[in-house]
């Protein structure tokens, strides 16, 4: 019976995944590094060119000389992409938060026992964020080569895209996990 039970399994996982998934999303969106530019046609060979969907910053490797706030000189920020991940990152983390709030009133932690119907609905609103985060981080990531970019440059992945992938999973992970929690509602 739910009354005797200790707090389940899923949601216990549920509140641990979704944090780090927000964690990861919230470095992913704000770090300026969703793809690195180098190898730059009649620049210095160590410099770097680091493009994130706010910001794009110039690093020389030698002397980890960072400058960022460059100009847009190709119109990276103009892109569908980049403006898609503008829009929906933030909205995600907004997501996640009103998600985490539910969850937590939801897994027992003011009460004695949990709501298992709350946390189930807190499992979807968190899957929907991943899902949120994760449809700018795929989109970016098939557009990466196709994004303007100097001439005869190399690009790659950047970590901020890695880390938002990382959270958009983690926060689907957790809500589904939570979302198992209808089957005590079910139960009842």
């Amino acid at each position: 019976h739910l009354s005797s039970m200790r707090t389940p399994t899923e949601m216990i996982v549920g509140l641990v995944l979704c944090p780090c998934g927000l964690l990861l999303t919230l470095t992913g969106t704000l770090a300026p590094n969703w793809r690195q530019v180098s190898l730059v046609p009649d620049q210095p060979i160590d410099l770097v060119l680091e493009q994130g969907i706010w910001d794009m910053c110039r690093e020389r490797q030698s002397s980890h000389d960072r400058h960022c706030g460059q100009a847009d000189e190709l119109g990276y920020f103009e892109q569908v992409p980049v403006r898609v991940a503008q829009g929906l990152m933030p909205t995600s983390l907004v997501v996640t938060l009103l998600g985490l709030v539910v969850a937590a009133l939801g897994v027992r932690c003011w009460q004695k026992q949990p709501w298992p119907l709350l946390a189930g609905v807190a499992g979807l609103v968190l899957l929907l964020s991943g899902l949120l985060s994760l449809t700018p981080a795929s989109w970016y990531t098939h557009e990466l080569w196709a994004l303007p970019a100097p001439a005869g440059s190399t690009l790659v992945v950047g970590y901020s895209l890695v880390l938002s992938y990382l959270g958009s999973c983690l926060e689907i992970l957790g809500g589904l996990a939570l979302t198992l929690s209808f089957h005590h509602c079910c139960k009842e």
